[in-house]
């Protein structure tokens, strides 16, 4: 099977559709694989298809609006295990905290977040103030970051915390 921007996939052992790497112009241009969860059993493939299509049009400056949510994840994580070590990172404001994110270590998903909802694109990192947890950006429909916070799988905070007015809250401290 060929997805449109991916080229062609195969199933892996977890039974989503995997691509590839491919060159992602967010992420300065490294290659990463893309998982596709869902997407044999969906009834419109067309939005995945858009959602990834935005996704790889999207450049690094697509990240400078997330960029206070994702400061504010690194300052939360500072005052609970950062103060007083020496090795902890120090990052002075939001304009430098991609500096200390690796975009390039695992594949991006590309799923629903339930039945007729959008499809989003989850992108798990790693970051220099949280290895163990790291960082995961969710972008709805390929088009924005719409959740930041430590990686676990959710797509909206809305779901991360079963509180639906969390559902266009980007980051939750």
């Amino acid at each position: 099977m060929e997805i449109p921007g991916l080229g062609p996939v195969t199933e892996s052992d977890y039974e989503t559709l995997v691509s590839a790497p491919v060159p992602v112009p967010l992420f300065g241009g490294a290659s990463v694989p893309f998982s596709l969860e869902g997407y044999e059993d969906d009834d419109a493939p067309e939005d995945f298809h858009a959602a990834i299509r935005t996704f790889l049009s999207l450049d690094v400056s697509a990240l400078t609006a997330a960029a206070p949510a994702a400061f504010a994840y690194y300052q939360e994580m500072l005052e609970a295990f950062g103060e007083g070590l020496d090795d902890f990172p120090r990052i002075a404001g939001p304009e430098e905290v991609w500096d200390h994110v690796t975009f390039d270590r695992h594949e991006v998903t590309v799923q629903r977040n339930g039945e007729g909802t959008p499809v989003y694109v989850s992108v798990e990192c790693e970051c220099a103030w949280e290895e163990e947890h790291g960082l995961q950006l969710v972008l709805r429909e390929g088009a924005r970051v719409t959740r930041v916070g430590p990686y676990d799988g959710h797509l909206t905070n809305a779901s991360a915390y079963g509180r639906p007015e969390l559902e266009d809250v980007v980051y939750v401290r």
